[in-house]
């Protein structure tokens, strides 16, 4: 999917003026964060696993890792990554811009991770690997089509005092 997909799925449902369009890249956290000039946690990234027949997508703060046990208490098999042919397959946009809208393979699933819920505002790709959309996690949740908030990432909570 093009930054084009992503905007007129945006447009469509009244974000579009949402949607940050830069001249560097935002393939990763980091440079995303600076990009949007937010903190990294704040970037809502988009993974990519296989599941069954199809993938699963998980979207989660940018400080956040998956958890392998929580996965596979989730899901109740191992966590494995999406090659970047089947991330294509499966998503339509490349890795570095894979966001959660306008999914349209059947056999793709989007959930959102709670690491999200610490924040009002996150910032997910809008499509390319130089894009970004401001948003509410309710937003995120509505636009992306979520199947439900979950909780399979660490490394994102406060040490216990």
């Amino acid at each position: 999917m093009s930054i084009e997909k992503g905007r007129a799925y945006l447009r469509q449902r009244g974000y579009e003026d949402r949607v940050r369009e830069f001249t560097v890249s935002s393939a990763t956290v980091e440079l995303a964060a600076q990009a949007v000039g937010c903190e990294p946690a704040r970037i809502a990234k988009t993974l990519s696993f296989l599941h069954e027949d199809g993938a699963v997508l998980i979207v989660c703060a940018g400080d956040a890792k998956i958890d392998n046990a929580k996965f596979k208490a989730q899901f109740h098999h191992k966590a494995t990554m999406l090659t970047p042919e089947q991330v294509v397959t499966f998503t339509g946009h490349e890795i570095g811009g894979v966001c959660p809208f306008a999914i349209e393979h059947p056999d793709t699933v989007t959930y959102l991770d709670i690491s999200l819920q610490r924040f009002d505002i996150v910032y997910p790709a809008a499509g390319n690997a130089a894009s970004a959309v401001e948003l509410t996690c309710d937003e995120l949740a509505q636009l992306s089509n979520s199947a439900g908030w979950i909780d399979v990432c660490k490394g994102w909570q406060a040490p216990a005092q």
